[in-house]
């Protein structure tokens, strides 16, 4: 584990919440005392989910992880990262594209705030293949989405696009 008072921060629109996340989000668990989950409100993308939703979706799914806290953000991560006292910035990388990004944001957060580091994560195999916008496509096209979400999340898609 890191030291002790570490906060650490996992940020996403997480429109929808995936086994990918879950994934990182249980690995920086381990390694960290307190994790937020920092869902971004995120309007550009044209969220399925409103921000609530998605708080609320993401609570249900993280609710076994007790250093965990799940809160609603708007803005630069970096000024939540100052609100909320958090050191580290996790971030997930599927792929060396996703890797150029990542590495990109986190020159830039340094930038804006010499107090956070960035830690990326690889997310184990079975889950590398996993994006949220994926996993839209196949719920609005009926697909089964059990084997890719937390339960209460394939629900709301279901709900939300009117599959079975």
């Amino acid at each position: 584990m890191t030291g002790d008072g570490v906060i650490a921060a996992y940020s996403g629109t997480f429109d929808p919440m995936t086994y990918g996340h879950t994934d990182i989000i249980h690995r920086a668990a381990a390694m960290f005392p307190k994790l937020i989950v920092a869902v971004g409100e995120n309007l550009p993308k044209g969220p399925v989910f409103s921000l609530d939703e998605r708080v609320a979706l993401a609570r249900q799914a993280l609710q076994d992880l007790p250093n965990v806290d799940v809160v609603p953000f708007t803005g630069l991560v970096v000024d939540f990262a100052s609100e909320h006292g958090v050191t580290v910035l996790v971030r997930g990388v599927r792929s060396v594209s996703d890797f150029d990004y990542e590495k990109q944001m986190a020159v830039m957060n340094r930038y804006l705030s010499a107090s956070v580091d960035t830690v990326m994560l690889a997310p184990s195999k079975e889950y590398a293949h996993l994006s949220s916008s994926l996993v839209r496509e196949l719920a609005r096209l009926g697909g089964n989405v059990e084997g890719v979400v937390p339960e209460p999340i394939a629900q709301a898609l279901h709900d939300h696009y009117g599959t079975s």
